[in-house]
């Protein structure tokens, strides 16, 4: 019986080894091809037959979006499951990519059950879910396992769907803001505010300082610690226009942001993995702007 093939998609390298590491993890018979944008899966596709396809949204030369509509448009691939795996939770798009075809939908930041419950569901669709069972693992421990793969972990959340997709807020500036520690610290040489979407939950930040390459966030501390390499989504808000940007990325690094065990708050360090020129643009403008924007500096 032929292996089960599955297409992985997305401009961040990072996302892309661990989708696949932890396909490889709960399917050992799964073949993992990846592309690094929908203009390279879209030539594979032409090439090579896949049984799935798990693809982003947001891409450099053709997005997941335009992607999936192509694949609709194919006579081979009308049928073909095809996730989309995206930061893009907002009702509008989840809507836009079902009338698009989409055959499942995870949202990011999400854990290894959640992703493999849709790869499940999609292959169980078409009929190849069976062509796994002998090879697969019947249990989830060895791909829900408290390792590396702790970016696509760090909680028992439910199993994600279109409708219930967490979605950013469209105001994140009329949000409670975060009282920063003392002024001489966070406040005096931040850059905003923004909201930070961890597998775990939803927690507001202060951006202390903000590069091309990454953000280094203040965050309350809560019961639950955040992870180093979580996966996470940080949500920022520039100006009158509401502009949203969602930037991809996991924890470089978490420390005490006070010097004592029981500090109340923590310093991230979340690094971008990104590699859309949008984003890139975005981010370059928010530098731009420093803190001359008074309803952009917190307490302000």
């Amino acid at each position: 019986m032929s292996k089960v093939s599955v297409l992985v998609v997305d401009d961040a390298s990072f996302i892309r080894d661990l989708v696949k590491k932890c396909l490889r993890n709960y399917f050992p018979g799964m073949r993992i091809e990846d592309a690094i944008n929908g203009r390279k899966a879209q030539a594979m596709l032409v090439k090579e037959a896949f049984d799935l396809v798990l693809c982003d949204w947001e891409m450099p030369e053709m997005s997941g979006l335009e992607l999936l509509t192509w694949c609709r448009e194919q006579h081979n691939l009308k049928a073909m499951p095809f996730v989309m795996v995206t930061s893009r939770g907002d009702k509008e798009n989840v809507v836009q990519a079902i009338q698009a075809g989409v055959s499942g939908y995870v949202s990011k930041p999400f854990t290894n059950e959640q992703l493999i419950t849709k790869v499940k569901q999609a292959l169980h669709k078409v009929g190849k879910l069976d062509a796994l069972i002998n090879v697969a693992a019947t249990k989830t421990s060895p791909a829900f396992g408290n390792d590396s793969l702790s970016a696509l972990t760090g909680g028992k959340a439910p199993v994600a769907t279109p409708t219930a997709a967490p979605a950013p807020s469209k105001g994140l500036l009329n949000n409670p803001p975060v009282k920063a520690p003392a002024a001489s610290s966070a406040t005096a040489s931040s850059r905003g505010q923004g909201q930070l979407r961890l597998p775990n939950g939803i927690q507001q930040c202060v951006i202390k300082a903000l590069s091309l390459k990454e953000a280094l966030l203040v965050v309350k501390r809560t019961e639950t610690l955040p992870q180093i390499l979580d996966s996470a989504v940080l949500d920022l808000e520039q100006g009158d226009n509401a502009e949203v940007a969602r930037l991809n990325g996991y924890l470089h690094a978490v420390v005490a942001h006070e010097p004592k065990p029981d500090s109340d708050w923590l310093q991230l360090t979340f690094r971008f993995v990104d590699q859309d020129a949008q984003k890139l643009d975005y981010i370059s403008r928010l530098i731009a702007r420093g803190t001359a924007q008074k309803h952009f500096i917190p307490g302000a």
